[in-house]
């Protein structure tokens, strides 16, 4: 309902709604309206195993009309059907399933019947009690037939993050969906039957198709897992270098992002790029790629948050109560409103630097795969962060029981340049920051991966 609190925002159906990372099951069971936070290191262990199941779940979330005339969306099938659970998973999948529809219609109940719509793919992200993850994975479709009728949305349910990979699986879905339901079911279950593949390997599917014959359809992982999820291109498509490195640069401080667009895959999309720009470094704050309407006091927020909100809705968000907040329009490609330091947070030089970096790369869309221009953007950032706390390693103090101690003062003073070491102050007393070096300190082996 629109008079919901902020507590149901963040915690709808027993789900902690799109929150990036991972907290003791007790500590957010002691306080349900605190968000989970990540620990470094985690996201590759939760997201991206090879050998696990493909997905949870497919499921159809269709519009249903209520006796008000309005449309509710509701899952009118769901596939595999599961039997004989025990009551605690019982209960997750019923606290799953009442989520899953309203991040599927995010953009409210004023639906009408139409001839055509353009199908889009986004996607959302369920962080449960227990810290556990859950990605959807949505394309939203008109069935096929003739006259008026409304979209329905194709969601597959997945711990596993790879955008690339299971928008290849729903072109497949959308398909068969125009041949019968019926077509899809044998293709999902082959797909269920199959090992998630390791990085940079391939799985091969059979699958049967009426008048078709058998195909074989071939999925494979990209060989950098921690830019699977991710499409920069998206990003640098809609804004300017320059912009880009103001909403980094609020990123790594840990503020209040407002994304404005009317598309939920621009939306989608260009969140998860910005959350992959800090990459070693986690979001572990309030993270929606589509705020669903009824949610929307989630930007009165006091904490940190990073969430997507649908254009139509700007005058609503506005209006809001909100402390200070960086809101970017992603349909005109500019800031609609910031603090104003944002030109000053980074060190000019390296600033300087990753902004010849971003425009090469720019200039270079039409040359570039999507895979080459995520691998030179994330490496331009990755460089920002060697450069500035790439030495954390060297200042960490090993007792003789194995653990470790960070000297943050040792660390800050080893930092010659003034103007960097103002920056690291600020960023070593950011969550992202002290959640990698709480990893970094239980681990003796040097984290050559995140330097």
């Amino acid at each position: 309902t629109p008079g919901i609190s902020f507590h149901s925002t963040l915690f709808f159906g027993g789900y902690f709604l799109a929150t990036e990372g991972k907290e003791e099951a007790s500590a957010a069971e002691n306080n349900p309206s605190r968000v989970p936070q990540g620990k470094a290191g985690e996201r590759s262990s939760v997201l991206y195993s090879a050998g696990q199941f493909f997905f949870e779940y497919l499921v159809v979330v269709s519009l249903r009309k209520m006796s008000d005339g309005r449309y509710e969306p509701k899952i009118t099938y769901q596939f595999p059907k599961r039997e004989n659970l025990l009551k605690g998973q019982k209960e997750e999948e019923e606290r799953l399933l009442q989520a899953i529809p309203l991040f599927c219609f995010p953009d409210g109940n004023n639906w009408v019947p139409v001839t055509e719509i353009t199908s889009e793919t986004f996607s959302f992200v369920l962080t449960n009690v227990d810290g556990s993850r859950k990605i959807g994975y949505c394309r939203r479709l008109l069935p096929s037939g003739r006259g008026v009728r409304l979209p329905e949305v194709f969601c597959i349910i997945s711990c596993l993050g790879c955008f690339g990979l299971f928008s290849k699986i729903l072109d497949e879905v959308e398909k068969r969906r125009q041949i019968s339901m019926a077509v899809i079911y044998p293709f999902m279950q082959g797909l269920r039957e199959s090992p998630f593949p390791a990085p940079g390997k391939t799985v091969t599917i059979k699958s049967f198709i009426p008048e078709s014959g058998t195909e074989l359809i071939e999925l494979t992982r990209p060989v950098d897992a921690h830019l699977e999820h991710v499409e920069f291109q998206a990003l640098l498509q809609r804004l300017s270098p320059h912009l880009i490195l103001h909403i980094f640069a609020s990123a790594v401080l840990e503020r209040r992002l407002i994304f404005l667009a009317e598309e939920l895959s621009v939306l989608s999309q260009c969140i998860h790029a910005v959350a992959a720009l800090l990459y070693p470094f986690t979001w572990a704050h309030t993270y929606i790629p589509v705020v669903p309407e009824c949610l929307l006091d989630t930007v009165c927020c006091p904490t940190p948050f990073m969430v997507g909100i649908q254009m139509r809705h700007l005058e609503r968000v506005l209006d809001q109560p909100m402390e200070e907040a960086l809101i970017v329009d992603l349909c005109e490609g500019k800031i609609l409103r910031k603090v104003g330091d944002e030109e000053e947070i980074l060190p000019i030089k390296l600033q300087n630097e990753m902004l010849t970096s971003l425009n090469r790369h720019n200039n270079n869309n039409n040359v570039h795969t999507s895979e080459q221009v995520n691998a030179l953007v994330s490496e331009a950032f990755v460089q920002f962060f060697v450069r500035m706390v790439g030495h954390y390693a060297s200042h960490i103090k090993w007792s003789k029981n194995g653990s470790g101690t960070f000297q943050e003062r040792a660390f800050c003073k080893a930092i010659a340049s003034k103007t960097n070491r103002k920056f690291v102050k600020k960023f070593v007393k950011t969550n992202m920051f002290s959640l990698f070096i709480e990893e970094a300190e239980k681990s003796r082996i040097p984290q050559e991966g995140k330097r």
